[in-house]
């Protein structure tokens, strides 16, 4: 399978990476600046099998660039992995809220994966191709709490997208999943994590592998493939 992963130079997006390519898979990783990435030592070890292409989400005109430069080498794709985000104003009350902040979680964490299935979808044509959304508990309206405004809001509308995906997919066989990684000890989750980024990458991949279908009319899971409350 051809994955490509956005966000793969660190914390999730890279265990992703490593996971993928150590079970045998190619991957496309998209990253802001490929020549400042731990994944070349990652390129020395699995070759031809790792592609670092420069992709940052918030960029449309780069992200169509990139769809063409890859259609005209003739790759496919199994499955897209939107795992690049951010989260900003941590702790910060409504009161206080800066709205450069919230744009610019809604620019990276929900147009850049609608930027990335617009213009890679066409190259998703291999057989039991997937779109794996990295989401998080946070977007879940049942569980909603106070705080983390742009974060929060961006992944609730990102599970949008991907229940939208899924209907508009399902016909052409490709899955669609929004995906709770767990509380991981990344730069994001800070070391008082409870989950290893490694163990979450093993379940995301091992669900492309096994193509498991939520027990649920929501395509929202975690990292085992356990429904989320939507």
């Amino acid at each position: 399978m051809n994955i490509l992963i956005t966000g793969a130079g660190r914390g999730l997006g890279y265990e992703l990476t490593s996971e993928a390519l150590e079970r045998g898979h190619a991957v496309v990783a998209g990253v802001r600046l490929p020549n400042e990435t731990k994944l070349t030592a990652l390129a020395e070890k699995y070759g031809e099998r790792l592609s670092l292409v420069e992709l940052d989400v918030t960029n449309e005109e780069g992200i169509a660039a990139l769809a063409i430069q890859l259609k005209e080498k003739g790759v496919s794709l199994g499955a897209i992995i939107n795992n690049a985000a951010i989260l900003n104003s941590r702790n910060t009350q409504i009161e206080q809220l800066d709205f450069n902040d919230v744009a610019l979680t809604m620019d990276i964490n929900v147009y850049g994966p609608m930027r990335v299935v617009k213009h890679l979808l066409p190259l998703l044509t291999e057989k039991d191709a997937a779109i794996f959304n990295i989401s998080s508990e946070a977007g879940s309206i049942t569980h909603a709490y106070p705080g983390d405004y742009p974060y929060a809001i961006s992944k609730t509308a990102l599970n949008m997208f991907t229940q939208q995906l899924h209907v508009y997919l399902q016909k052409r066989g490709i899955q669609v999943l929004s995906i709770h990684p767990g509380w991981m000890r990344t730069d994001m989750g800070g070391e008082e994590a409870s989950l290893d980024a490694k163990e979450s990458a093993r379940g995301i991949i091992g669900q492309l592998e096994q193509r498991r279908t939520p027990d649920s009319r929501f395509m929202f899971v975690d990292h085992e493939g356990n429904p989320m409350p939507i």
